[in-house]
């Protein structure tokens, strides 16, 4: 018997389908295209968005992934079953070069709360299977497993997280931004960033997360699961604010840069149409809701924000606390209160980038400026805000400080008088390299915060109407290959109670 190819498999397995398999011929001849993998996200009752992106050879410096500028037609099938015996939905989506050859399928009409399969054909290929779910039906309010990580740096270790994750077999995954790193190849890390100069312009921002996307954990976290995704500041430069940038290095204008990573960030993203970008421009935020259980509020803090006070860093700066400092811009504020006072859900999850709780780091007072602490009379109007609707179930979910923390959020920090809230913050996949897990001792300058570790990992949290069960698990290293993943401290928050219980 002559020996079996990918694509003599894929010709068969398709085929049964009912998908005609083009051979392909001298003049359209391509390598594999679907290197970067298969994605979904954005879950709806109805349906969500499946995504792939076409890119024989994913690093070319040119950014187009070894595509021609023709337009290319991507077959994509829904089914019920991984063998697609049952397909319940199919289509043709086009893939252009002006979007990098990305496709993102709205897809309709499914059933609520039930998982599907998908995939894509393209060039005479067929891509790998992921797996889908939808929201439950309005109404009702089914256990959610939901699993959230930020910050994975592809030269600081391995993405065994990722791999980790996948196998939880989750409902849903929430990347809480820092998901591709800008700056340059070093010499002393575990892997090597491509390009390798500090990224700034279209092609490489392309490149950059092409090199991402083809690590094989990363692909396979996507493919279990629909993600939920907001950035940080990494997918364009570390710490800018708005269009003000963090230092003149590399030179250009910063408005067309931060317009590069954000086209760059859609392309690679399960996104929807609407959150295309428009020049340096970027909806970002949005809610998506989980039946009657919870409401997803995700939000931007870094495209509306003021600058950081006092020159940025971690210091004690009296101007954090002007009162018409914003980290939100005020409309995004309107918008996450009026959303939060429709109670649409049990659980109001926020989910978004910098740490939220006050984090005293010296008895004088120093605190992050990049953080809520930043910004502290945007902090206090949200907060009151929501305890003066009677908001009892407010959770905060973070990333962003390569940490895992979790902490009561309080009326007033100085007095610490009443929680009104909960915040989980989970550390990194990668960044920050191996970690540890010695305590440093900044829960005694901040009695709120009840925990903190430096260990690589992710959050997972299993919602019912009564209660959310949290676990923060952990990778003992990231510079070696496939470790196991283990659970290193548990809490439980009480719908009707904030703050943190050990179960």
């Amino acid at each position: 018997m002559s020996p079996l190819t990918r694509r003599t498999l894929i010709a068969g397995s398709i085929a049964g389908a009912g998908i005609s398999v083009l051979a392909p011929t001298t003049a359209n001849a391509v390598a594999y295209p679907f290197t970067l993998g298969v994605a979904s996200g954005e879950p709806a009752p109805d349906g969500f968005v499946i995504w792939t992106r076409l890119a024989p050879s994913p690093l070319n410096a040119d950014g187009l992934g070894g595509m021609s500028s023709a337009s290319t037609a991507v077959e994509w099938q829904v089914a019920t079953d991984r063998r697609f015996t049952q397909v319940v939905k199919s289509g043709t989506a086009t893939a252009v070069q002006a979007w990098a050859h990305s496709v993102h399928v709205e897809v309709t009409g499914l059933q609520p709360g039930r998982e599907y399969h998908y995939r894509f054909r393209a060039l005479g290929f067929l891509s790998g299977v992921g797996r889908a779910v939808t929201a439950p039906a309005p109404g009702t309010a089914p256990a959610l497993t939901m699993l959230f990580t930020s910050c994975s740096h592809f030269e600081a270790g391995y993405f065994t997280a990722y791999r980790r994750m996948a196998e939880e077999n989750p409902h849903l995954v929430l990347h809480l931004g820092d998901y591709i790193y800008e700056g340059a190849a070093s010499t002393t890390n575990v892997r090597k960033h491509v390009p390798a100069t500090e990224i700034s312009g279209l092609a490489d921002y392309r490149v950059r997360h092409a090199q991402y996307k083809t690590d094989p954990d990363l692909q396979a976290a996507h493919a279990a699961a629909p993600w939920l995704l907001v950035w940080d500041d990494h997918e364009v430069e570390n710490n800018y604010a708005g269009l003000v940038r963090n230092d003149g290095s590399p030179a250009g204008d910063f408005r067309a840069r931060r317009a590069a990573a954000y086209k760059a960030y859609y392309e690679h993203m399960p996104l929807r149409p609407a959150q295309a970008p428009a020049g340096e421009h970027m909806q970002l935020y949005r809610r998506v809701r989980w039946g009657s259980l919870a409401t997803f509020h995700l939000l931007d803090t870094r495209q509306y924000r003021d600058d950081q006070a006092c020159g940025d860093g971690t210091k004690v700066c009296p101007e954090a606390d002007v009162p018409t400092r914003t980290l939100t811009g005020n409309a995004q504020e309107t918008w996450l209160l009026n959303g939060m006072r429709e109670r649409s859900g049990t659980w109001d999850f926020l989910g978004q980038q910098v740490f939220f709780a006050q984090r005293l780091t010296s008895a004088a007072g120093a605190r992050s400026m990049d953080s809520w602490d930043g910004y502290t009379a945007n902090r206090d109007r949200l907060q009151r805000s929501w305890d003066a609707a009677g908001l009892k179930n407010t959770v905060v979910l973070t990333g962003d400080v390569h940490r895992s923390w979790a902490s009561d959020l309080m009326l007033d920090y100085a007095t610490q008088d009443r929680v009104v809230g909960t915040e989980l913050v989970t550390t990194s996949v990668t960044s920050g390299g191996d970690g540890n897990a010695a305590d440093n001792g900044l829960s005694t300058l901040n009695p709120h915060i009840k925990f903190n570790k430096n260990l690589r990992g992710y959050v997972r949290t299993v919602t019912t109407p009564g209660q959310v069960a949290v676990d923060f698990r952990f990778v003992d290293k990231v510079t070696v290959r496939d470790y196991p993943v283990k659970t290193a401290q548990s809490y439980v928050v009480r719908a009707g109670d904030p703050g943190l219980r050990v179960p």
